[in-house]
């Protein structure tokens, strides 16, 4: 039940009679740009999340319990 190389012609020679080849051209070059876009982004989020995590260690002084009461 998957797709077929045939239907896939059908489908693309459907959409080249509806849009054209321009139309078709500049939508697929729009998706690239698009894509291109995201991945540098997702690039930049991850390194900027690695230089504001903070370390994971915590320092500071343990009280005694046995002073406190």
């Amino acid at each position: 039940m998957g797709i077929s190389v045939t239907k896939l012609l059908i489908v693309l020679g459907i959409a080249l009679l509806l849009f054209g080849t321009k139309r078709l051209k500049n939508a697929g070059s729009d998706i690239g740009a698009a894509i291109k876009n995201f991945r540098s982004a997702i690039k930049d989020g991850e390194s900027d999340r690695e230089e504001n995590e903070p370390d994971s260690t915590i320092e500071g002084k343990v009280a005694d319990r046995k002073n406190e009461e």
